[in-house]
């Protein structure tokens, strides 16, 4: 009797996490590797936040909360939707997850069954694939190359719909590629989604903050209010409080579907953290002042960083407009032999040998289901990223 149950099978490692690890150990080893595979932000968290962590666990709120998250959070997340987006959300249609990958995991699980479809554009983020999978349900991939702007179309999305569509899973904006939908773009989806009444949204907003030139991200709801009683709003302290490791993940959806998030994390994890909880309060009704500077920061980056990148043979780099991530295409460097001997015959050889070469650690194009491609994370300091991008002009020139 084997001890590993089946499910596991239908799911692999997080490649992102596996890369950042090999980077981890080799600059533990004396290896001189600059990190560019993790989707962290390299800000610390905002002073007032973690004030006000302090003042909770000094005032003893360190008890259990309501499995779905503190009076205080709901509403604060409520208000966030508000003033945001202008969604209108009750308190008791929020949820709160131990970051906003439990959000995912925990309304796939308690509505897909066996053999319901996911349409999930790519390239897309590492886990929403395994977590249809793991939850019995069927990803259905939508190819979205650069020349679209790594963007769904009308078209792709109604060609993409079958009778076993259950959800529509869209990031943005978007890890890997930084790529984000304005108002005008959604609403050519929610066209096709009002004539698709069986078919659920999920909306996966984390980057929502982190957008450039004037660029306003869109989300579902607001650009078609008649889609809110099948829709999951999701978004989270993470990226733009640069609080990755508090863990808070939180969303709005209607009260059957937050019932059942609730029923089933009450069974897993329960409550988020309640030092956690009352930090994000302080995120989300303090001071928002540090979000526009760490705009300011990413920006200059994301316009060095593609610069540089574009001046190496073989690569071709999409400005994005949000996120902290570029995507660039190395096809034109497939059939090529490195200084170092080896052949690049997919991008996964690319980056396997850019790491081992040149001591740069990205993630290839393949472990977000769009091969030719590879990801690189700008969260990083701007010194870092000029070397990176150095040694990555030097890789692609040696090859030959």
């Amino acid at each position: 009797m084997n001890l590993v149950a089946d499910r596991l099978d239908r799911i692999a490692p997080s490649q992102t996490i596996t890369v950042t690890a090999k980077a981890r150990a080799l600059k533990a080893a004396g290896r001189d590797v600059i990190g560019l595979s993790s989707g962290e932000p390299d800000f610390d968290t905002p002073q007032n936040i973690k004030d006000a962590a302090i003042r909770a666990i000094q005032n003893g709120d360190t008890k259990y909360t309501d499995v779905a998250g503190t009076p205080a959070l709901r509403a604060a997340v409520a208000a966030k939707f508000k003033r945001d987006s202008g969604i209108d959300y009750k308190p008791e249609e929020i949820i709160i997850a131990t970051g906003g990958k439990q959000v995912i995991f925990n309304a796939l699980l308690a509505t897909i069954n066996p053999g319901d479809e996911a349409i999930i554009p790519t390239p897309c983020w590492v886990s929403y694939p395994d977590i249809v999978s793991l939850a019995e349900g069927t990803p259905v991939f939508v190819p979205c190359g650069q020349n679209a702007g790594f963007k769904m179309t009308g078209e792709q999305l109604e060609a993409a719909i079958t009778p076993k569509t259950k959800w529509l899973i869209i990031n943005n904006p978007s890890n890997p590629t930084g790529a984000a939908y304005n108002a005008e773009e959604l609403k050519k989806l929610t066209d096709v989604l009002l004539r698709h009444p069986d078919v659920w949204i999920f909306t996966d907003d984390i980057y929502e903050k982190l957008a450039y030139d004037g660029f306003t991200p869109a989300t579902i709801v607001q650009v078609e209010p008649r889609l809110r009683d099948r829709t999951i709003t999701m978004n989270g302290c993470s990226k733009g409080y640069a609080m990755t490791g508090w863990r808070i993940g939180f969303a709005g959806a209607p009260l059957a579907l937050i019932k059942a998030m609730d029923k089933l994390q009450g069974q897993s994890t329960s409550n988020t953290s309640s030092i956690s909880q009352a930090a994000a309060v302080e995120a989300l009704n303090g001071p928002q002042e540090s979000i526009n500077g760490m705009v300011e920061v990413y920006k200059r980056r994301r316009d060095m960083v593609v610069e540089l990148l574009n001046k190496a043979p073989g690569l071709r780099c999409h400005k994005p407009e949000g996120a902290f991530y570029v995507f660039p295409d190395m096809n034109g460097c497939i059939g090529k032999t490195t200084k170092g001997g080896r052949l690049i015959s997919a991008d996964k050889d690319f980056v396997e040998a850019l790491l081992d070469e040149e001591g740069v650690a990205t993630v290839h194009g393949d472990a977000f289901i769009f091969p030719g491609h590879f990801r690189i994370s700008y969260a990083t300091s701007d010194e870092a990223l000029r070397e990176a991008c150095a040694r990555i002009q030097r890789f692609c020139e040696g090859m030959r």
